[in-house]
């Protein structure tokens, strides 16, 4: 212990006039209480340095600073008193100073040393301003000023924070000063002025409260008598997990430079060794399949070894789904020692690794990346070193998480720009759920996007495909195909006049074979990939060749390449198809705003080689509307009648076609209702609960059903089907059925069915109407 008088400001406290003076009065007052109410052997304690104190009878007196050290064996009982029974003074910052002032009286030696800048391993040093400095101290002043003389407690953060250097590493450390105010008595020199809390609330609130507490409650108003006891206690740890913490990740970068530095600087301060090298790697998925990131974060060897420079898109996909299908640790002081199989270890090797960690981090039990510790060429670290890192484990890993959410951010803000958005009658959900996220993570509390669910609405389905669109599609390829092979054929007889060698004889064999196998249409995905081969790649450069050689035939070969490079009975096919899709769409898109005006509901509609949709009404979707079965029933007659529009539209479409093609009209009817969620992944409702399957099984399994003990589709041109379970399912469409028929936009008469059963489905029924379409000409 010393009773050296010790400016622990390094010269940076502004001066501060204020009637304070040393004395042993608070302590010795807070002691008689403390005998008075301690039932355990401490009481003892308490009493023999009580009757010290009363020995010494110094109770009322000022100790002039200079005079501290006559008092030394009374400042040991003051320290016996007040620091940890168990702590060695060896290994505890602690010490008494003048009262607001930074001036150190006496201490252990630790303190001693590390503000004094004596400590062997540490130098300390204030890393504040004059300024700041001088505010604290005053904070510190009023805070004390309000709570014993107002009982007022400021708002104010007491909390200091120093840096130090470790010489032995060169890296920051960091210490946390505690101020205890507790043996300062403050007693006012006339009377107390009076004082508006609220307003002052607002004041310190709003960063001021220190500057209005000067005008209106100047120091020379109070008198302090007593010591302030100092504790400094070694927080690197806690600090440079929070400066991780306290970093945020672009979404253009890991991280910058600025920011990274920071993160590096304090993972070595963790770990006290300046020679150690961090690298983070983020799992990045698109569509659930990882993906490269945009740049590296840190040295960068997981990029080097796992990143696009060295590994395909697919082999990068394959081993980092290994890895997160499987995250384990690995370990290594020294690679060029391992006799493992790792075959990676080489690639590190390569890039003058020693010591080597990866680490994977998980956020919220999710693997979010991989961590990489590592030291270059001589310097290696152990296992011992490498636990240090663990504290910092968590806030690294939400750095990652941070980085991957950005990631997606960007993804999902592409594809609410240019493909999809949240449609506004359940726009609110997804605002609430999007508030409480960013509340959560606002708090700094664990932060999961809430699921959107709505409870209890009612399905309507409907499917408008292209008949036979896959025949159609595979007919119109063999026909191009047909077509060039005759092509080819025409021009290779021709070019005999210029040439009769046996390369020509076997591109004429080849081309007949190929023409036969077209004929007998035998053609697997792989012959067909092989005839293009044929097609593009082997013919033109023959043919190209043969003009090279006989520059007459290049008018020949020119007119037969020019007419082999277009699909002509496949961009009719697409044509056709493309116009009917676009029509069918540009209906729905100007009925979706109509939809929501008798009752809010969601419309979704799938683009397949036709276009489906599913629509979802119910309370739950706007609870602040009543719901009744009549909006239901309104909704109904819109699907009927647009189904009906539909068929009319796409028939009069035939006479434009380039392709003439027809379209099937189907409806499921779900009388239930049933429970849907939003899925993220898909950025489309689905339903919810086991309960509910049955109704996405139906839909993804009725669209070629037949009808029971036939070969006929149920779904044919210019007619509606209706799919039900329960006759009762089709109570509301019955009287809708009749009034088109009256109308004239169904034809009479009504086809009752029953369909065959499907895997894991039985006892499905339909109705079957057609549409009046020779009026829509």
């Amino acid at each position: 212990m010393q009773t050296t008088i010790l400016d622990v400001s390094g010269s940076k406290a502004q001066p501060l006039t204020i009637d304070a003076a040393i004395s042993f009065e608070p302590f010795i007052s807070h002691l008689r209480q403390r005998m008075e109410e301690e039932p355990t052997v401490k009481a003892w304690l308490y009493k023999e340095v009580l009757a010290q104190f009363e020995a010494s009878d110094i109770s009322g007196q000022d100790i002039p600073l200079e005079d501290i050290h006559q008092y030394a064996p009374l400042l040991e009982y003051v320290y016996a008193c007040l620091s940890p029974a168990m702590s060695s003074e060896q290994y505890l910052a602690w010490g008494l100073s003048f009262p607001f002032l930074p001036l150190i009286f006496y201490g252990t030696n630790l303190l001693y040393g590390l503000m004094g800048g004596k400590s062997e391993n540490h130098t300390y040093q204030v890393t504040r301003t004059p300024e700041d400095y001088h505010r604290e101290r005053l904070q510190l002043i009023y805070s004390l000023v309000l709570k014993r003389l107002y009982n007022f407690q400021a708002p104010v953060k007491m909390d200091q924070y120093h840096a130090g250097m470790d010489n032995a590493t060169g890296l920051l450390q960091y210490y946390s000063v505690n101020i205890n105010t507790d043996f300062i008595s403050v007693t006012a020199v006339g009377d107390l002025p009076e004082i508006d809390f609220v307003q002052l609330y607002t004041h310190f609130s709003e960063g001021s409260g220190v500057e209005v507490m000067e005008e209106m409650l100047p120091l020379h108003l109070f008198r302090f008598r007593g010591f302030c006891v100092a504790t400094v206690t070694d927080v690197t740890a806690k600090k440079a997990v929070e400066n991780i913490s306290q970093v945020r990740l672009s979404r253009t970068a890991l991280v910058d430079e600025q920011s990274y530095e920071q993160v590096i600087l304090s993972l070595k301060s963790l770990v006290r060794d300046r020679n150690m090298e961090f690298d983070l790697f983020p799992f990045l998925r698109v569509n659930n399949e990882p993906v490269y990131g945009f740049e590296k974060g840190g040295t960068g060897i997981l990029a080097s070894v796992w990143g696009e420079g060295r590994l395909s898109p697919e082999e990068f996909s394959r081993q980092a789904k290994m890895f997160i299908a499987k995250p384990m640790i690995f370990f290594s002081s020294d690679i060029f020692q391992e006799n493992r199989k790792e075959d990676f270890l080489e690639h590190f090797r390569k890039l003058g690794v020693r010591s080597l960690a990866i680490l994977p981090l998980f956020y919220l039990h999710e693997p979010v990346g991989a961590f990489a510790v590592h030291t270059w060429k001589d310097h290696m670290f152990d296992e011992k070193t490498l636990a240090l890192l663990e504290p910092a484990l968590a806030s690294v890993a939400q750095l990652l998480q941070i980085y991957i959410d950005e990631f997606n951010g960007e993804i999902e803000k592409v594809i609410k720009e240019k493909y999809t958005s949240i449609q506004p009658a359940v726009q609110w959900k997804f605002n609430e759920a999007a508030w409480e996220y960013l509340y959560r993570v606002k708090r700094n509390q664990p932060a999961t996007i809430s699921n959107i669910l709505f409870e209890q609405v009612y399905p309507l389905y409907g499917a408008i495909d292209i008949r036979n669109s896959t025949i159609e599609r595979n007919k119109a390829i063999i026909a191009d195909l047909d077509g060039h092979l005759s092509i080819l054929a025409n021009t290779l007889d021709v070019l005999r006049q210029y040439q009769q060698n046996d390369l020509l004889k076997q591109m004429i064999y080849n081309c007949q074979q190929w023409q036969q196998a077209l004929v007998q249409q035998q053609l697997s995905p792989a012959d067909e990939n092989a005839l293009n081969r044929f097609l593009d790649v082997e013919a033109v450069q023959y043919l190209q060749h043969i003009a090279a050689q006989f520059p007459v035939s290049r008018e020949t070969i020119s007119s037969c390449l020019e007419s082999m490079a277009g699909d002509s009975n496949k961009q009719a096919l697409e044509a056709s198809m493309q116009l009917i899709n676009q029509t069918v769409n540009e209906y729905f898109e100007s009925e979706k705003n109509k939809l929501q005006e008798s009752y809010p509901c969601y419309f979704e509609k799938f683009r397949t080689d036709g276009i489906e949709y599913d629509i979802y009404i119910g309370q739950s979707i706007s609870p602040d509307r009543p719901f009744d079965h009549f909006h239901l029933k309104n909704l109904r007659l819109w699907q009927l009648s647009s189904m009906v529009t539909i068929t009319r539209l796409t028939y009069s479409l035939r006479v434009s076609m380039s392709k003439e093609l027809h379209t099937t009209q189907l409806i499921f009817v779900h009388n239930h209702p049933i429970d849907i969620s939003f899925r993220a992944d898909e950025r489309k409702f689905d339903v919810e609960g086991a309960y509910n399957i049955r109704y996405q099984m139906i839909k993804k399994r009725i669209d070629k059903v037949h009808i029971r003990n036939t070969e006929e589709r149920l779904t044919q041109p210019d007619k509606i089907a209706l799919i039900y379970s329960d006759p009762k399912d089709v109570d509301d469409y019955l009287p809708f059925i009749k009034y088109l028929q009256d109308t004239g936009m169904l034809l009479p008469g009504v086809e009752e069915l029953e369909l065959e059963d499907l895997q894991g489905l039985s006892g499905l029924r339909a109705l079957r109407m057609s549409v009046a379409v020779e009026d829509a000409k």
